[in-house]
């Protein structure tokens, strides 16, 4: 999993037995929850395994730890060519075991290939140090969503997808034969119904004016919430399965919708904003019209937000 230990402890805390991976980096202060709650870190600092190492020993546990190579992604890692001598060093530390061993790709989204090419072939090249000095790392990881649909040779023997298990696509054009179900729909009530008459405007800074007799609900939902605010005068929504626009801007909490065109309309009626089956609720088609992309519309739906699990 992404994140940082504290989505882990909840995990643990929920029940959840699996295996679990925080990607990033963290501090020496985190140590010892990371071994309480046996999570596996990532390394790629020997002052932070150290560290581990020093709370794994105290709590008579083996931690489990995945080394970060960094073959172009520039954020966090050891370098290739230092991949085999920091990774004998952490193999020596008490109480640490090395699990794995993972890369990152920035552009395996783009058309562009070379560079994810260049990078599968600097990691692969650090496997085969590890082999050819007999070290042997169970978990080798490089694919995240765009490099497990486009660069099959990337995978190895485990895949890190995230934005698919959302439904979402990473690339422009989605590889045949494969579908992806959206797996999130964000829906609310009209909490509040009115008519407006032409001339009237909507919300701060009167952004929208009324141009013919219309019906306007109000929801309880707001950038506060993760709706953003990007979506002010162009978001839309499916009230009774009609679609519908967002008019005026998004506010902390509440944002209004024109259902004019949908018959018999009343309070309470449910609202869907994003998934549902809907086409044009699409996370990646939100996204692309708040001018960012699906994984923040996805990741910025705040904990306000109650959340209902179904299992099918």
């Amino acid at each position: 999993m992404r994140g940082d230990r504290r989505e882990g402890i909840q995990l643990r805390e929920a029940g959840f037995g699996e295996p679990i991976l925080v990607l990033g980096c963290s501090t020496p202060d985190a140590v010892d929850e990371i071994v309480r709650f046996d999570l596996a870190g990532a390394v790629c600092d020997l002052a932070y395994a150290r560290a581990l190492s020093a709370a794994a020993v105290e709590q008579n546990k083996v931690a489990e730890v995945h080394i970060k190579v960094d073959t172009g992604m520039g954020r966090i890692g050891v370098m290739p060519d230092d991949a085999l001598r920091f990774t004998k060093i952490v193999r020596m530390l008490p109480g640490l075991r090395v699990e794995g061993v993972y890369t990152h790709f920035p552009s395996a989204d783009e058309p562009d290939r070379s560079f994810t090419i260049l990078q599968i072939a600097a990691f692969t090249k650090v496997l085969s140090e590890f082999k050819s000095h007999s070290i042997n790392v169970p978990m080798a990881h490089a694919a995240i969503s765009a490099a497990v649909m486009a660069f099959p040779e990337s995978c190895f023997n485990a895949v890190r997808p995230g934005i698919m298990i959302y439904g979402g696509c990473p690339l422009s054009e989605m590889p045949n034969g494969l579908s992806i179900r959206q797996a999130m729909t964000l829906k609310t009530r009209i909490v509040f119904l009115k008519d407006a008459n032409i001339g009237a405007t909507i919300g701060y800074g009167r952004t929208h004016s009324i141009k013919r007799p219309a019906k306007i609900a109000t929801l309880p939902i707001g950038y506060a919430d993760g709706y953003q605010r990007a979506l002010s005068n162009c978001g839309e929504a499916a009230v009774r399965g009609v679609r519908v626009p967002v008019v005026g801007r998004v506010c902390m909490d509440q944002i209004t919708i024109d259902v004019t065109e949908a018959d018999g309309v009343q309070l309470g009626d449910e609202v869907i904003l994003m998934g549902g089956g809907y086409d044009y609720l699409r996370a990646d088609n939100i996204a692309a019209r708040a001018g960012t992309i699906s994984d923040e519309t996805f990741c910025v739906i705040s904990g306000r937000v109650p959340r209902v699990y179904i299992n099918e």
